[in-house]
């Protein structure tokens, strides 16, 4: 019996023994992480739920020790490279099979031609690109480009009347006929086409949207003053052989959204696009008896060629079709009004063309030939003042790209034609002029100096000659450096020149009652800016993306051109500053890419454009102080859907008032637009989306007594005038005002629910 029982203990020693050596039993797992099977050092191994991390060596291998058994997840990161994640049940010593990393070309490799008009890396370009994807517009989708832009920080889209709700894109608080805006690198939008050119642009052929801010005339010409919007359509290679995107909302807004493409043969593919709109229901909530919004029906065309030739050579042809009739008024106008003085409308009929094209020249230099031409038809009426008029403009340039050593040189001759028609007193017999042919030939010189890899030196010089006012320098200079591969350091400084033609860029010198005084003597303006950029992209051992860009914005404007809307409040005056303008400010970027699929962009600019006449330092007119944007995004993979609230808030502008005596704030509040939408994702090729627009239910009409001053007597048919043509106060007319539509600052809309669907094959 003891034998027996010292045996069994003995047994049982030795098994519990062995449990707990099993149980205590240790593994290793290792392994290698390659690009392209080039071993790749510095990769994070990440190891959860044990929260354990290594470091590949110079060879790329990497190790953990000490592993119990169970099932891990693994996580391998790296700066350039998209995160690789995989689940392993570890029972056994482990090597596994080399981990390729896949290259992160949104991090890395994006691709900008506007700075430079060269195709370069964003991280790498002297001057400081903003690039905006197709993806980016979608979280807050808009029936136009105009309307798209208000999510990017600093640039802001500004209605310059409550009646046909027309208006133009400020960057950085400079108004609209100092932004350029450009199709594939030409320019589609200048003159008449500042206030119409941006509606119609389908979305559908967008595949980026690039945003220059500060000086660009030495290579773009005298009207990238304040900056550029580069409108970069798809390549016809990579675009869906058909996509649609349809939406309408609660308004009965309807916007639709065709793409396809077609290859006609080995050589010739064409991309098409159509965008038609309409807006037929006239709302008055404020019950002013005017249309709150402008009524519109709106068709595009757009059709892009490419065709292939030997050695890879660019030739591409695009061309865009708009027509567009909208209108706004006394809610009782319909078209047998039109142009008469019993009832009052704006009514504005838009047939415009366009064509763009890009030319490789089959020469062993590397040289281009690129063109534009557009035609823009206008027929207006508003009340009973008549606006028809035609524009022309013709552009070409061509480039020769040469590299010499460390210089990357680009040298390019310019020839801008315009040809301007209306029957106002610009271009009027009456006054001596018919009409307005100007041509603005010019040559351009740019070298990008690259010393090495932290310090790259621009610089340009662009010589114009103006067939009215003669000869034009514009020099640019912008220099980077690199702290390292994703911090930099870019300063850029340059001028600008500008001629001003009010009625194609000034919609109030229209619209309304107002009479307008020209100085037959306006010079042509004159800036000098500067802009300091501070960008980084950092990347977190868990893969998280942080992106920051800082700018400070100074410039400086002589012969500033301005509209004088309170000397007189029946005219509106137009002559130079008898002193100067400035235009100075901070903005920033800010934006976060976490790998559990939330995404923040944020933005804010600060800014102080102010105008300094007879010694008087004043705000200038519709002139925020600050103004801020953010889109908020997160994919629910489970459930299969997309989450985005997007939003902007404006600080307080200086508005346009009629006397003393009227009772509107000529200040206006603080407001903020914000959106939020869900995108249900669960099929293929398709997505269903809706949410809500304008979801703090903000409407200028609810922070004034009124909008249209004077709105009950559109044609100042009871308004008593003194002498000198001023407006009396009288029982009807208590506080002496006259009919006007100027007093806007923010879309006169409510909250909106819409809906819509999106299919690409």
């Amino acid at each position: 019996m003891i034998f027996n029982f010292k045996f069994y203990s003995l047994v049982a020693f030795f098994i519990i023994l062995n449990m707990i050596c099993v149980r205590a039993q240790t593994y290793k797992l290792q392994g290698s992480v390659s690009f392209d099977h080039s071993k790749t050092s510095s990769v994070t191994i990440a190891l959860s739920p044990v929260s354990m991390k290594v470091h590949t060596d110079t060879a790329g291998n990497f190790m953990f020790l000490g592993l119990k058994e169970a099932v891990y997840q693994i996580k391998a990161t790296a700066i350039g490279y998209k995160p690789a994640l995989f689940t392993l049940a570890l029972k056994s010593d482990t090597v596994l099979k080399e981990i390729v990393l896949e290259e992160d070309q949104e991090q890395l490799q994006e691709v900008v031609i506007t700075g430079t008009q060269k195709e370069v890396s964003r991280l790498e370009s002297p001057v400081p690109v903003e690039i905006y994807s197709a993806n980016f517009f979608k979280r807050n989708p808009a029936a136009s480009v105009f309307e798209a832009l208000q999510n990017i920080n600093g640039v802001r889209p500004q209605l310059n009347c409550n009646i046909c709700n027309t208006g133009d894109i400020h960057i950085n608080g400079l108004e609209g006929p100092y932004t350029m805006v450009l199709i594939d690198g030409m320019p589609i939008v200048s003159g008449l086409s500042t206030v119409y050119g941006l509606s119609g642009i389908p979305t559908s052929i967008i595949e980026r949207v690039e945003v220059v801010k500060g000086p660009a005339s030495s290579l773009y010409g005298s009207e990238a003053v304040g900056g550029l919007i580069n409108i970069i359509t798809k390549k016809v290679s990579s675009a869906p052989k058909f996509s649609v995107d349809l939406m309408s909302n609660t308004h009965l807004e309807h916007n639709a959204d065709l793409g396809f493409k077609l290859q006609l043969n080995s050589k010739v593919s064409v991309l098409t696009g159509i965008n038609y709109f309409n807006f037929n229901k006239i709302l008055d909530r404020n019950q002013d008896h005017f249309t709150d919004m402008t009524l519109q029906n709106r068709i595009a065309l757009f059709q892009k060629w490419n065709i292939e030739r030997r050695q890879n050579r660019v030739f591409s042809l695009a061309a865009r079709y708009l027509y567009e009739d909208r209108w706004g008024g006394e809610t009782r106008w319909n078209k047998s009004y039109r142009g008469g003085d019993e009832v009052y409308g704006e009514s504005i009929y838009t047939s415009r063309w366009e064509m763009v094209g890009n030319y490789q020249l089959p020469l062993k230099e590397k040289t281009f030939l690129a063109f534009s031409l557009t035609q823009h038809n206008q027929n207006s009426r508003y009340g009973e003042t008549s606006y028809i008029a035609k524009q022309q403009i013709a552009f070409s340039h061509l480039t020769w790209d040469k590299k010499i050593n460390q210089h990357d040189l680009l040298f390019g001759a310019a020839v801008r034609y315009t040809f301007y028609k209306d029957n106002t007193m610009a271009t009027n017999k009456e006054y001596g002029n018919d009409h307005e042919k100007v041509w603005l030939p010019g040559l351009f010189v740019q070298d990008e100096i690259r010393f090495n890899q932290k310090n790259t030196l621009l610089l340009g010089l662009r010589y114009d000659y103006h067939s009215l006012h003669g000869s034009i320098f514009t020099p640019r200079l912008a220099y980077k450096y690199s702290l390292n591969q994703f911090n930099s350091l870019r300063f850029n400084a340059g001028t600008g020149f500008r001629v001003v033609n009010i009625f194609t860029e000034d919609h109030a010198a229209l619209t309304g009652a107002r009479k307008v005084e020209v100085n037959t003597k306006i010079r042509p303006e004159r800036n000098y800016n500067v802009n300091v950029n501070y960008a980084a992209k950092i990347f977190t051992p868990d893969a998280t993306i942080i992106g920051l860009d800082v700018s400070l914005f100074y410039a400086y404007f002589t012969n500033r051109i301005v509209p004088d809307y309170e000397s007189d409040v029946t005219k509106i005056r137009y002559d130079n500053l008898n002193g100067y303008a400035i235009n100075k400010g901070v903005t920033a970027n800010l934006d976060l890419t976490f790998t559990w699929g939330l995404k923040l962009n944020t933005g804010i600019t600060y800014q102080d454009v102010s105008l300094v006449n007879d010694g008087i330092k004043q705000q200038q007119m519709l002139t925020e102080k600050f103004s801020g944007t953010w889109s908020v995004s997160y994919h629910i993979k489970p459930l299969h859907l997309k989450a985005d609230y997007t939003g902007n808030i404006y600080g307080a502008m200086r508005l346009p008032l009629l006397s003393e005596l009227d009772p509107r704030n000529p200040i206006s509040p603080v407001w903020s637009i914000q959106n939020i939408q869900l995108t249900f994702t669960k099929f293929k090729r398709a997505e269903i989306y809706g949410g809500v627009k304008n979801l703090l239910n903000f409407n200028p009409a609810k922070h004034a007594p009124f909008l249209i001053s004077r709105s009950q007597d559109p044609f100042n048919k009871n308004v008593v005038f003194d002498s000198k043509g001023q407006a009396l106060p009288t029982a009807d007319n208590p506080y002496g005002l006259v009919f006007d539509p100027s007093y806007v600052y923010a879309p006169n809309q409510d909250i909106r629910l819409f809906v819509g669907f999106r299919y690409n094959f």
